[in-house]
């Protein structure tokens, strides 16, 4: 826009220049030819009439008159020879211009050209001595020098012209830049509104439309914030009260399962169990995502190798039950990279993804962790050698409450990987789900880099 801006006011000036300057160079060298024409014309008219006086004195005086304009302005004076008046001065060639002249009597201006001039101007005037025409005067003027001067007149004007367009472009560009600040600075808003910051605001400055605009927006942003924090407030609020009864009600069901003998109610009460273990994630995944988006974290550099070794000590033992194997591999075992994160969130995430691939990977089956450090940043992958997704379904994986179901029977949350891609963004990171070589899911989580000191 402020290209657009600059480009038309650029044009507007242009066209300015153009209907004034143009028309003044015009004037002007219409002037300059118009003057030299006369002034040519006043001088071959007084030779003329020298030579039409056709005595000694007047003869004399004509001679010395056109040999002096011939030296002071370096052009010719031509004369015709008579026989009363016949001047030591160059005779011009017979053409029409001295036939008209000589025999109508008329005078001739020839310019050479029908565009501004030739390289000479030819005035012829004849001579009379009573009404009779007795001789001619012709004056062979050089116009270089109306060259020089015309090319003074339009080079000037050409060169004054280039100057106020360079000016304008500065102000029209200085102009731009002041109207459309306000845009730039609701663009900035609305930018930051699309990452997350609800907290953006924009001046009112400018025209009163974009000031009432900006207005309207800054009202609808503390609104639109306003209701986002009490929603997370709400959910925080929620799971975190939820998750005390839970508690109470899964010790109360083991209490029940000890004292119980009949099979099938044993059963009823195991079922109930599982069922409160689910909900206890949910609401702990709803608590972790409400933390992340309220943003009460900042990150610092963590040693990525040294936690993702302490989570796989974690749940190995569990792998182990069904005979899975956690392997850890990478360059970035040996370089130990230090990343960006928030305290804690590292953890969450891997919980997350490992137990993920632990719910999907077949018995006897392998779950490799690989750290890959690239440039400013590394990237942590977990592999396993489940059924894997349809591109359908790793378009949907990252909703919240979509689940897919293991190859052990078990669903989770729905929050998990939900979780995980709010944990990572926070942080600066990003994360993808791709195809494992050899089937099976790769997790692929890109994280900032923590500059190295010392």
């Amino acid at each position: 826009m402020i290209k657009q801006l600059i480009r038309s006011y650029v044009l507007l000036v242009a066209v300015a220049i153009g209907l004034f300057t143009v028309p003044v160079a015009f004037t002007l060298t219409a002037q300059l030819r118009g003057d030299t024409e006369v002034s040519v014309q006043r001088e071959a008219t007084t030779m003329a009439l020298l030579l039409g006086n056709a005595d000694t004195a007047s003869c004399q005086a004509l001679e010395e008159m056109a040999k002096a304009y011939a030296e002071e302005t370096k052009d010719e004076v031509q004369v015709t020879a008579t026989a009363r008046c016949s001047a030591d001065l160059p005779r011009p060639r017979p053409d029409a211009a001295l036939t008209t002249a000589l025999e109508k009597g008329d005078e001739t201006v020839d310019w050479g050209s029908d565009l501004i001039w030739g390289r000479h101007l030819v005035i012829t005037v004849p001579a009379q001595h009573d009404e009779q025409v007795v001789g001619a005067v012709r004056i062979v003027y050089s116009t270089s020098g109306l060259t020089d001067r015309l090319w003074t007149i339009w080079g000037f004007r050409a060169v004054l012209a280039v100057a106020v367009l360079g000016v304008a472009a500065l102000i029209g560009a200085v102009a731009a830049r002041r109207l459309t600040r306000p845009l730039r600075q609701l663009n900035d808003m609305a930018t930051k509104f699309s990452n997350g910051d609800l907290t953006a605001r924009s001046p009112e400055t400018g025209p009163q439309e974009t000031q009432t605009l900006a207005r309207t927006l800054n009202q609808a942003g503390e609104r639109l914030d306003t209701l986002i924090a009490s929603q997370r407030i709400f959910v925080a609020d929620a799971s975190h009260q939820l998750r005390t009864p839970l508690t109470a009600l899964r010790l109360s069901l083991d209490n029940i399962a000890d004292g119980v003998d009949d099979e099938f109610v044993r059963e009823d009460v195991e079922q109930a169990t599982a069922e409160v273990v689910r909900m206890s994630r949910l609401v702990s995944g709803l608590l972790v995502l409400a933390r992340a988006e309220a943003g009460v974290t900042a990150a610092e550099p963590l040693p990525l190798t040294d936690l993702v070794t302490e989570r796989l000590s974690v749940w190995r033992p569990a792998a182990e039950e069904r005979g899975v194997t956690i392997a850890l591999r990478g360059s970035g075992v040996g370089d130990r990279p230090s990343v960006l994160a928030s305290p804690g969130h590292l953890d969450q995430v891997l919980d997350n993804v490992l137990s993920n691939a632990l719910e999907v990977s077949p018995d006897g089956g392998t779950i490799t962790v690989r750290v890959e450090p690239r440039s400013d940043k590394v990237v942590l992958s977990v592999l396993d050698e489940g059924p894997g997704m349809s591109d359908a379904e790793k378009s949907r994986a990252f909703d919240r409450f979509w689940r897919g179901q293991g190859l052990t029977g078990r669903s989770g949350s729905g929050l998990g990987l939900a979780v995980v891609r709010q944990l990572v963004t926070d942080d600066g990171g990003t994360v993808a789900l791709a195809d494992a070589p050899g089937g099976g899911l790769c997790v692929r989580i890109t994280l900032r880099a923590a500059q190295r000191t010392g």
